[in-house]
């Protein structure tokens, strides 16, 4: 089995928290990351849009794009407005040949507003649910006739949060629509990855390997404290220097047959945890676990020739 390993900008430039970012350029992010071993890079905030621009800064750090993150908003927007936002994106990763576009829901979301805590999330009813399913479908149908998947992130302080929620818009959804599986994220809701994976295995398309400090989730008053208040706390890192057993995770996308990208996406503050130095400690962790579970792992950057 093949997989390859990729990382998310995040661990550089926070986009929500600006106070949580490194002062590097784009080309800089790239050559850490490719120097620790990565071989993609998910889209960020300092990416160009033009695939003119875009194509020589990758082929020079020597890494592909492998993904990037979509606001959709079709809870409570329609299908016209998404597509019109979308359609550039759908351009610009069909020109580098990205795998897909990760579709985030901001919708009535609260994971990018400090001031609202964690346990005033949005909560779709039942029928609510089943609608929306329905339309992300519709929508996730659309972009792979356009010639670029999505993958459905699942995200704290958003609609689909929980494993319940998860599970029900799974149920609800159809083919159409893809699952990124993020481990960090399902344990923070107080999910079970490996159930997860065991439910939803034949539809997951994307991975992210974001690990957890379970002792700062645990600790938060969740009444109070925002999403991005626990990302300032350090909720998050990399595989390897938190609370999950990615040994277990990875053996369990192995046993299913799972191949594509493994992303790194662990935001946190850079000051006491460098992104060079975390990017090589989550490298060297997933190295571990991924030889373990029989992977072999792509070393290819950029396509030659």
């Amino acid at each position: 089995m093949k997989a390859k390993l990729g990382m998310s900008p995040i661990a550089w430039w926070n986009d929500d928290l600006v106070e949580l970012s490194d002062d590097v350029s784009l080309e800089e992010c790239l050559r850490q990351s490719r120097s620790a071993g990565f071989t993609g890079m998910e889209k960020g905030r300092r990416f160009p849009d033009d695939p003119a621009v875009m194509l020589p800064i990758l082929k020079a750090a020597d890494v592909t794009l492998c993904g990037g993150w979509f606001s959709g908003t079709l809870v409570d927007e329609d299908l016209a407005a998404n597509q019109a936002r979308i359609q550039p994106m759908i351009d610009l990763f069909k020109a580098v040949d990205a795998p897909c576009i990760v579709y985030g829901e901001v919708g009535r979301s609260i994971q990018g507003k400090r001031d609202i805590p964690l346990a005033q999330k949005p909560r779709l009813s039942n029928d609510e649910m089943k609608a929306y399913a329905r339309k992300v479908t519709a929508f996730g149908e659309w972009c792979a006739d356009q010639g670029m998947p999505l993958s459905y992130h699942h995200h704290m302080a958003a609609v689909v949060e929980t494993e319940p929620e998860l599970d029900a818009f799974m149920r609800y959804s159809g083919e159409g629509i893809p699952l990124l599986l993020d481990a960090g994220h399902l344990a923070f809701a107080g999910g079970n990855v490996l159930r997860a994976i065991d439910n939803h295995h034949s539809r997951i398309n994307h991975v992210h390997v974001k690990d957890v400090r379970m002792d700062v989730i645990n600790k938060l008053d969740r009444t109070r404290q925002s999403f991005l208040d626990a990302v300032a706390l350090g909720a998050f890192t990399v595989p390897g220097d938190g609370s999950l057993d990615f040994g277990a995770i990875v053996q369990k996308f192995a046993d299913y047959g799972y191949e594509g990208w493994f992303v790194v996406e662990a935001e946190q503050d850079p000051k006491p945890n460098p992104p060079l130095r975390m990017a090589q400690v989550g490298y060297k962790e997933l190295m571990r676990v991924m030889t373990a579970a029989g992977y072999t792992v792509e070393t290819q950057g950029f396509p030659k020739g």
